[in-house]
């Protein structure tokens, strides 16, 4: 376990201006394993690169030469910065804690917005990119797989990932809630900035029927339609198709209302009343509060929308608790694990030692004995095995208990020194 070693860093400890610098595209991303590779000590390497950390997790054979240093070194020299300016922005874990990172982040637990999916899919990209190269193969493979187990379980046995955490996911949460299905809506964005293009994005992953874009700056608008697989609305006469609309999100820059009550009774009298959900997330609003008096319209502005995110977040926080036992739960059987398979070199060398011992001294009194007959050569082995098996099994059951205890590596130094294993 002391082979592994974990070192980046991440929004908490870098600002935007550095992470960026130091982000590998996927197109360096194979020369950047190579290099990282090459460094003393390691023989297995994964880069993870995103826009809210770079992280490299190594893997060498010998612990003793695996260090931070010439990673950080490397990935410093690769942007053409100085490792010193950049080095205090890093962390490093080592062994257990290595792993415990590697878990906390497949679960997105160390992430912006806690229980966001996307760092795991990113994950599993930055650890398919490393195999193609070879960089990755049994141990860091066999870890990764495990981080990926871990977070599976955090997703089906928690709800950290089912509540919305910002405002232009909660606009769309809103709208499953109000009609269910939205294949068959149609959703109009007035304005498109950067809360717009993802609610957009939202709509367009949810499944809705048609999206439509307006915009002053119509350039603008059909770049964010183009993206949705939208339609562009001229900005001067999209009032006249407000009564197609089932959903209609406002974040123009606008400082007047777009939308009034008046406007809004014309709308729903050419619907017949069929309900219409208007989400504001405008400063200032763009619809007028009092749309909301109107039986059959539904709105909610960015304030209605922020209490939704912060309840949300406050629940998220709490399945993190039970995400976090989870974590230490699985780390502990794996750490269990590896420490059994790297102790069952130290059980076979021992009863290696012991039979060469007893093999010894049964050639030496095999003649005194009458061990020349081969009958009760026969017996003398086997009264031999016996012996070596009942003095064996202490020693053996020990190894295997300090392969999990805390005292662990005392114990096993002394059960080397006893039987003169010191090699194992």
């Amino acid at each position: 376990m002391s082979h592994l070693l974990l070192t980046g860093l991440n929004y908490k400890t870098a600002p935007v201006e550095v992470r960026e610098r130091l982000a590998v595209s996927a197109q360096e991303l194979p020369e950047a394993l190579g290099r990282l590779r090459a460094c003393p000590g390691v023989d297995e390497v994964m880069l993870l690169s995103t826009c809210n950390r770079v992280e490299v997790l190594a893997h060498g054979a010998d612990s003793g030469s695996l260090e931070a240093g010439p990673l950080i070194e490397t990935l410093a020299r690769m942007r053409g910065l100085e490792a010193e300016a950049v080095r205090p922005h890093f962390y490093t874990y080592t062994g257990e804690a290595a792993l415990r990172h590697l878990f906390r982040v497949a679960s997105s637990l160390d992430s912006m917005v806690l229980g966001e999916p996307q760092i795991l899919g990113q994950l599993k990209e930055a650890h398919a990119a490393a195999r193609q190269c070879g960089a990755v193969q049994a141990a860091l493979e066999s870890i990764l797989s495990r981080a990926y187990a871990v977070a599976k379980r955090v997703r089906s046995e928690t709800a950290i990932g089912r509540s919305a955490v910002s405002v232009s996911y909660a606009a769309i949460d809103l709208a499953r809630q109000i009609f269910g299905d939205l294949r068959t809506k149609h959703a109009l964005l007035i304005g498109a900035g950067k809360m717009a293009e993802l609610a957009a994005r939202h709509l367009h992953r949810a499944g809705c029927g048609r999206i439509y874009v307006t915009n002053r700056t119509r350039a603008r608008a059909e770049q964010m339609a183009a993206l949705v697989s939208g339609e562009v609305l001229d900005y001067d006469t999209y009032r006249a198709r407000l009564h197609e609309m089932d959903i209609v999100l406002a974040s123009s820059g606008a400082t007047d209302y777009l939308i009034t009550k008046e406007d809004m009774k014309a709308v729903l009298r050419r619907r017949q009343n069929r309900p219409v959900l208007l989400i504001d997330i405008a400063v200032p609003r763009n619809i007028d509060p009092a749309v909301d008096e109107l039986e059959s319209a539904y709105l909610y502005d960015i304030d209605d929308l922020g209490r939704e995110v912060e309840a949300n977040r406050r629940a998220r926080e709490r399945e993190a608790l039970e995400a976090e036992e989870i974590i230490e739960e699985e780390l502990r059987r794996l750490l269990e694990r590896m420490r059994t398979r790297e102790v069952a070199p130290l059980i076979v060398s021992l009863q290696q030692r012991l039979e060469e011992v007893a093999r010894e001294e049964l050639d030496r009194w095999r003649g005194r004995l009458g061990a020349d007959d081969p009958a009760r050569a026969a017996q003398l082995e086997a009264f031999a095995r016996s012996l070596l098996n009942k003095l064996a099994h202490g020693p053996i059951v020990e190894i295997r208990r300090a392969a999990s205890a805390p005292e662990g590596d005392r114990i096993l130094g002394v059960i080397r020194r006893m039987f003169r294993l010191e090699g194992q």
